[in-house]
């Protein structure tokens, strides 16, 4: 399963493509499309929905892995986070690719075993699994990465399931 991950953000949008199946990862690309503070956020979301199509296009993922919003108390974070969660929905919807949400709980667990992970156990586990050199960098990398692995683990586990299931999962 090819699984195109996306850690939402209009500064920083990480992006990291990965194979797997449940316990094996191998990351094919990763990056993170950035823009202009200054920049108008219509221009800004049209770059980063271009960006997005262009890592559709290339990298033919089989699903989208999309890190659900996480709402604290800075309202204007979230709304930046959510404008461009909507974008990798959008992008995702017309190539044709299916959507899934993970929380940050649920990737954490599924690289490091504790939903309560640091970002830089993440980061670490996230390397050490794809047998990576060095570190990811910036975290918004790591995290794309871990979002993608997870996915391809759970879900070809559910997809085993689903299978092994009369009349798919219950």
């Amino acid at each position: 399963m090819r699984v195109l991950g996306v850690d939402p953000g209009l500064t920083r949008c990480g992006l990291g493509v990965v194979d797997g199946s449940a316990g094996r990862a191998r990351m094919i690309a990763v990056g993170v499309v950035r823009t202009p503070s200054d920049a108008e956020p219509g221009e800004r979301l049209a770059y980063l929905e271009t960006q997005l199509g262009e890592w559709l296009r290339r990298f033919s993922p089989d699903v989208v892995a999309v890190e659900r919003v996480f709402a604290d108390a800075n309202v204007a974070s979230v709304m930046t986070t959510a404008h461009a969660t909507a974008i990798a929905l959008l992008t995702a919807h017309k190539h044709g690719v299916p959507i899934v949400f993970h929380t940050p709980t649920e990737v954490k667990a599924a690289v490091t075993g504790s939903g309560r992970a640091e970002k830089a156990q993440v980061t670490t586990m996230v390397t050490k699994i794809l047998r990576l050199d060095e570190p990811p960098r910036p975290a918004d990398a790591a995290d794309a990465l871990a979002l993608a692995i997870c996915h391809a683990w759970r879900g070809s586990a559910a997809a085993r399931v689903a299978a092994l299931t009369p009349g798919g999962m219950p």
